[in-house]
C-alpha cells in the first residue's frame, strides 16, 4: 500500500536492481549529509493558531511568468532511463497534469526536443556547462527552441562526489560486478520494462555531440565526465545571462555571498541545494541558510529549495522560512522505477495533499499566509 513517499522507496528497493536503487538512493562518502537533510526538519516545529477560516486553500504561485498549481517543482535528475524506459516523458507528462514545471537535465535520457514534441508546458532546462562553448551555446539555443521559459545553471557538480555506495556496484568504472549482474538476473520485470524496448539508454541531449562509437551508457557518460567545465566562475555566469534572454536561476548556493554574487551577475534567483547530498559529505543543509540567505537578498528574488524533501510539513517549513517553491527529486524517481507516469502522478497528488492539510492545519487560506511566526526553531543538540 502506498500511503507516502517513502512507500514508494521501499517498492522501488524491491523492484530495481541493487546498482540502479543505489545510484538513486545513495550519497556521498559517509553519507552524513544525506541523512543530516532529512534530520534538519526536526529542527523547526510548528506553533498553529486555532480559529481562522482556511476552510478554502489556494495552492497556486506565480513563479516569473508562470502560474503553478502547486509550490512543486520536479527536480532535474540524469540518466533516468536506467530506472524505466521513457521515463524522463513520464515526469514530464506527470508534471503537466499537475500543473507545475518539469527541469529537465542536460543529462536526461530523452532529448529537449523529445519534450517539447510531447506538448509539455512549463519546460524548463538545467544547464551542467560544458568545455565546449559552442556545444555549450548549442544546447541553449535547443533549450530556447524547445520552449524552456526557464534555464537552472547547475555550479555544484564540477568535482564530482565520491560516491560510494555506488561504487561499490562495479568491478571496474562502469562495468557491474559479477554480484551485481546476478542480482540484475533476478529483475526480469526491470529488464523488461527498461532494457527490452530499446537496448541501454543515452543521453538525448548530447546525442549531437557525441562520437557515434560513444552514444550508449558507458561511452557517453565518459564523453561527459570529460567534457564537464571544471574552470567555472561568475565571469561564465555573466557570460550565460548574454546568452539566455529568459529567466536564469544558479543552483547548489548555500552561502550568503554567493546568494548575493548571483544576483549581481545577472541572474533572477536560485535553487539553495547540496545536491541531495551526493557532492561535499558534510555540507550544510540548505534549510539552515535559507532564512538569512532570503533577508540578503530581498523578497524580489527567486527562491527555489531541494536536498532531502520528503512530505508536505517539510514543504511548508521551507516556504514559511522564505522558500518560493520546492524542487523533489528522488521521491519521483522511485515513483517512476515502480509505477511509472502514474506513480509519478500518485506520488505528486500525495504531497500536494499533504501541503494542504498542512496548510488548513495551519490556519491558512493561501501560500502568502505563510510565515516564520508559524515556527518555533528547536536548540541544536548539544
Amino acid at each position: 500500500m502506498i500511503l507516502n513517499l517513502n512507500d514508494f522507496r521501499q517498492q522501488a528497493r524491491r523492484t530495481l536492481p541493487a546498482f540502479a536503487f543505489h545510484y538513486v538512493d545513495g550519497g556521498a562518502e559517509d553519507e552524513i549529509t544525506l541523512r543530516h537533510n532529512r534530520a534538519v526538519f526536526d529542527r523547526w516545529q510548528f506553533v498553529p493558531p486555532v480559529l481562522k477560516n482556511a476552510s478554502q486553500r489556494d495552492l497556486s504561485l506565480q513563479l516569473g511568468n508562470e502560474k503553478l498549481s502547486a509550490p512543486l517543482l520536479i527536480a532535474p535528475t540524469g540518466y533516468n532511463g536506467m530506472l524505466r524506459y521513457q521515463a524522463d516523458l513520464m515526469l514530464a507528462r506527470a508534471a503537466r497534469a499537475a500543473n507545475i514545471a518539469y527541469i529537465q537535465s542536460t543529462v536526461s535520457t530523452a532529448a529537449m526536443e523529445e519534450i517539447a514534441a510531447d506538448g509539455y508546458g512549463n519546460h524548463w532546462f538545467q544547464l551542467y556547462v560544458l568545455k565546449d562553448r559552442q556545444v555549450t551555446i548549442d544546447l541553449l539555443k535547443r533549450a530556447r527552441k524547445a520552449g524552456c521559459s526557464t534555464l537552472v545553471v547547475s555550479v555544484d557538480a564540477v568535482h564530482f562526489g565520491n560516491r560510494e555506495r555506488d561504487k561499490r556496484h562495479y568491478r571496474r568504472p562502469m562495468k557491474l560486478s559479477l554480484s551485481s549482474l546476478l542480482n540484475v538476473a533476478s529483475k526480469p520485470g526491470w529488464v523488461w520494462r527498461t532494457l527490452k524496448p530499446q537496448g541501454m539508454p543515452g543521453f538525448g541531449n548530447l546525442q549531437p555531440y557525441i562520437p557515434p562509437q560513444y552514444q550508449r551508457g558507458v561511452g557517453g557518460a565518459a564523453y561527459f565526465a570529460e567534457q564537464m567545465e571544471t574552470q567555472l566562475d561568475w565571469q561564465t555566469i555573466r557570460w550565460l545571462r548574454e546568452q539566455w534572454p529568459g529567466q536564469l536561476l544558479i543552483k547548489g548556493i548555500l552561502t550568503v555571498e554567493d546568494a548575493q554574487q548571483a544576483m549581481a551577475s545577472g541572474a533572477d534567483g536560485m535553487v539553495l541545494s547540496n545536491h541531495g547530498g551526493r557532492q561535499l559529505d558534510g555540507a550544510v543543509s540548505p534549510m539552515l541558510m535559507l532564512a538569512e540567505i532570503r533577508q540578503a537578498v530581498g523578497a524580489e528574488a527567486t527562491i527555489l529549495i531541494d536536498s532531502g524533501f520528503r512530505r508536505g510539513t517539510d514543504v511548508v517549513k521551507a516556504l514559511a522560512l522564505g522558500a518560493d517553491a520546492v524542487l523533489i527529486g528522488r521521491p519521483l524517481l522511485y515513483a517512476v522505477a515502480v509505477q511509472g507516469q502514474a506513480g509519478v502522478e500518485q506520488a505528486l497528488t500525495l504531497l500536494r495533499n499533504e501541503i494542504d492539510r498542512t496548510l488548513a492545519q495551519l490556519g491558512c487560506s493561501n501560500l502568502a499566509q505563510l510565515g516564520p511566526y508559524l515556527l518555533r526553531p528547536m536548540p541544536p543538540p548539544p
